[in-house]
């Protein structure tokens, strides 16, 4: 382990078992979620935007009831947060 990660675990296992992915540095849209006040109290609706450029993903350690295979195919149309002032090297 690298300074600022740390250990991850799961409490209990999906129909994936936990498995870990590594971290990598690779390129696919990336979108954000905004929540866009109506003006109501309480009112919100949700806005979607997206852009393309190299950014990292830190390794990761989990399970889930989705299988391994849907969770690579669909991994271009999760959001994600990073550094966008370097988006290649956010914190992992």
């Amino acid at each position: 382990m690298t300074q600022g990660q740390v250990q991850q675990r799961t409490e209990g296992e999906g129909k994936e078992r936990t498995h870990t992915h590594p971290d990598v540095v690779h390129t696919h849209d990336h979108y954000h979620v905004t929540h866009h006040h109506g003006g109501v109290v309480g009112e919100f609706s949700h806005r979607a935007s997206w852009h393309t450029h190299e950014h990292n993903h830190a390794a990761t350690t989990h399970s889930h009831d989705h299988s391994t295979a849907d969770e690579e195919k669909e991994h271009a149309k999760e959001a994600h947060v990073h550094d966008h002032a370097a988006p290649a090297r956010s914190p992992r």
